[in-house]
């Protein structure tokens, strides 16, 4: 129903220990709208943002939940589809792990990462790899926007994601730029960090 929302961030409230609401002004309409730990860090209030939404209706109340990007988005819809995964608790695993890493832990079944979650149990985890382990795997692949590509080794994404961090970077502005880079074909066979990471510095500097 609404993909994303762009608007002024006005002002975040804390509703309780695990939701944080983001009060979110687009066109003089204040929404309201929970969103992740990792997206709070991101935003500078009074500052444009761009949050990718998901729309739930419940008897009682509507709401909206808000991500740094429409994969990560994605990734909570297939999440809350497995029985027994609320929004609290998706919203908890990509809190906790983060999207590649969280993708890539239901793919190779590792419970163990995925429990590292809190209020994520070992027979829960054990039901999101079972339920979402070739669901992922075939999304990954088949995926045209997002902040990674199958072809891309792990251990490349990770080390680009902290060295950009650590060199200032947001999140939001390091996924939207190793999407971009990792449309190159060539830079995809490449497995050199450091030539990844002077594509992505030099994508930056001319967004």
């Amino acid at each position: 129903m609404i993909s994303y929302l762009k608007g002024q961030a006005v002002t975040t409230l804390h509703r309780s220990t695990n939701r944080i609401i983001l009060i979110l002004e687009v066109n003089d309409i204040g929404y309201e709208i929970q969103i992740t730990q990792r997206l709070l860090k991101e935003i500078k209030l009074g500052q444009s943002v761009q949050i990718f939404t998901h729309y739930q209706l419940r008897e009682d109340q509507a709401i909206l939940y808000g991500f740094t990007s429409a994969p990560e988005r994605d990734l909570f819809r297939q999440l809350i589809s497995v029985a027994g995964i609320g929004a609290q608790s998706a919203i908890a695993l990509i809190d906790s792990l983060g999207l590649e890493q969280l993708i890539q832990a239901i793919i190779t079944g590792n419970t163990q990462n995925l429990t590292k979650t809190p209020g994520i149990g070992a027979k829960t985890a054990a039901r999101i790899a079972l339920e979402l382990k070739t669901k992922l795997k075939e999304w990954r692949q088949s995926m045209q926007s997002g902040d990674f590509t199958s072809t891309t080794p792990l251990d490349i994404l990770e080390d680009l994601e902290i060295t950009l961090l650590a060199l200032g970077y947001t999140a939001n502005e390091i996924e939207q730029t190793i999407f971009k880079i990792s449309q190159d074909e060539q830079l995809k066979e490449n497995s050199s960090v450091d030539d990844w990471l002077k594509s992505a510095i030099a994508s930056l500097s001319h967004s």
